[in-house]
């Protein structure tokens, strides 16, 4: 966020907490007094503390706000505003326990209200086809749909190194792999994968990923408008996309089960009632942003953490070279092939511990309950971050340490390492998200060696950590 902007927002959300203050202030319900909120505080009127929790991000530092608070008010819930809402933040393997094993009972999902604007959808028909949709997902992340993509997923991998690696001398990582991850996606989620057809709807899903958790105003150049402005186009293309289906599906050129576009256009409920195109190319939609971002900024922190640490890099090296010298030449990977990739994986759960895709989640509570002595309010917002046990010294000793010995054995405490969520709402894709970044981490390693350009490159995250600057990288193509 450039300086220009950020004076920009702060004196917008100046006036409109000050002009806002009465009118909203005095419009919130009151409390009982006998049960005491959890510590904390609320920030400025409306506005609360979405600047200070969002810009902690930007600066590079996401876990400073969740920190600073919990040694301030508690390390177990405290009180905040976030999001134009009263929040509470449960903190450590305590609170992700209660708000995984409570959902539907006294929590249920939330997002911002930025959501509802990108998703125009999901506030009319949030609850039921949420939980259609995550009732459909399982079909094509079971293990013999997993097992399929394997080899579908080398194929892509092999062509994207072709395309964008190999016979470079030097390389922008994040593009990279964000173009690897949207083109996997988009093979799997929809069938296409034309390098440039890929690399043309890929270029707005950046904005909509920011706009998502951008504090919520609608002005021109402002991130929550270039989210809105982005997601339109991209659900435009789709809803193309949805139509030539249709018809192809009609005329016998497309099949039911090649993916899943092709499942949700004939997937009735208990009535027989078909999904709209429109909610089809929203979904598929979300698909895409969630198929593809997190998986994207974790194969990008692979290759900073494996330039950074040789002895790692030669660990997962040497795992990825026997492997590849057990297969024929030209022989695709297979889920066998996978199950080898045990220390690269402890390696790639590290880097998910160190700089989490997903830094937490909202819920809304569904009714007055009492966590830890504190009453918590029906209609509160309640987050989880990852960071309060990912880089917690409690739960992960040298939090600062890369260390992959941490996932040998049993691996952490139940509850500590949560990068994908859990309880009923975990990411029904984890192990879609697995495949691909060890297929990733067999080809990067196989082919290249490499070095940052920009030794200190800052962090930013916004909503998902990120190189500043992409990280530029040297390549050195491995002669064996």
């Amino acid at each position: 966020m450039d300086i220009f902007y950020a004076s920009l927002v702060s004196l917008f959300v100046l006036v409109l907490s000050f002009s806002l203050y009465f009118f909203i202030f005095k419009s919130k319900p009151t409390h009982d007094h006998d049960k005491p909120l959890p510590p904390g505080r609320t920030g400025w009127p409306v506005i609360g503390e979405s600047y200070e929790f969002l810009s902690t991000g930007w600066k590079g530092h996401p876990e400073k706000f969740i920190f600073d608070r919990m040694s301030k008010f508690s390390p177990i819930v405290f009180r905040t505003s976030l999001m134009l809402e009263d929040a509470a933040v449960f903190c450590g393997a305590q609170g992700n326990k209660f708000l995984f094993s409570n959902e539907n009972k006294l929590v249920q999902a939330w997002w911002p209200a930025s959501v509802d604007k990108i998703f125009p959808s999901s506030d009319k028909t949030s609850k039921i086809e949420a939980i259609k949709v995550r009732k459909m997902l399982p079909s094509f992340f079971k293990p013999e749909a997993l097992h399929r993509y394997v080899p579908i997923m080398d194929i892509v991998t092999r062509q994207h190194f072709a395309t964008w690696w190999d016979g470079k001398n030097e390389v922008v990582t994040y593009e990279l792999t964000k173009n690897f991850t949207f083109w996997l996606a988009c093979k799997i989620f929809i069938s296409i994968d034309e390098p440039e057809r890929v690399k043309y709807l890929s270029v707005p899903f950046e904005s909509i990923a920011t706009g998502l958790l951008a504090i919520p105003i609608d002005l021109p150049g402002t991130p929550f408008r270039r989210g809105i402005n982005a997601a339109n186009f991209i659900r435009k293309e789709l809803l193309a996309i949805v139509k030539q289906r249709k018809v192809d599906l009609a005329e016998g050129r497309a099949t039911p089960t090649q993916d899943i576009l092709s499942h949700m256009l004939l997937f009735s409920d208990e009535d027989g009632k078909f999904m709209s195109e429109y909610d089809i190319a929203d979904k598929i939609l979300g698909l895409l942003i969630g198929g593809h971002d997190t998986a994207s900024s974790a194969c990008a922190f692979i290759v900073k953490y494996l330039a950074e640490l040789p002895e790692i890099y030669d660990g997962v090296y040497k795992e990825q070279m026997e492997i590849a010298q057990s297969k024929a030449s030209g022989e695709v990977l297979n889920w066998e092939d996978v199950s080898k990739m045990k220390y690269s994986w402890n390696v790639a759960c590290e880097v998910l511990r160190l700089a989490p895709p997903l830094q937490g989640a909202f819920r809304e509570t569904i009714s007055d309950f009492m966590y830890n002595g504190y009453s918590i309010p029906k209609g509160w917002k309640l987050y989880w971050s990852a960071n309060s046990t990912h880089k917690n010294p409690e739960f992960f000793p040298e939090p600062g340490k890369f260390d992959p010995s941490r996932f040998e054995g049993n691996g952490p405490a139940p509850y500590t390492f949560v990068p994908f969520g859990g309880g009923p709402r975990m990411c029904p894709g984890k192990e879609y998200a697995r495949l691909e970044i060890l297929v990733f981490m067999h080809h990067l390693v196989t082919k290249f060696k490499w070095e940052k350009i920009i030794p200190d490159e800052k962090i930013v995250v916004n909503p998902m950590p990120s190189p500043a600057k992409g990280l530029p990288i040297r390549l050195y193509p491995r002669k064996d």
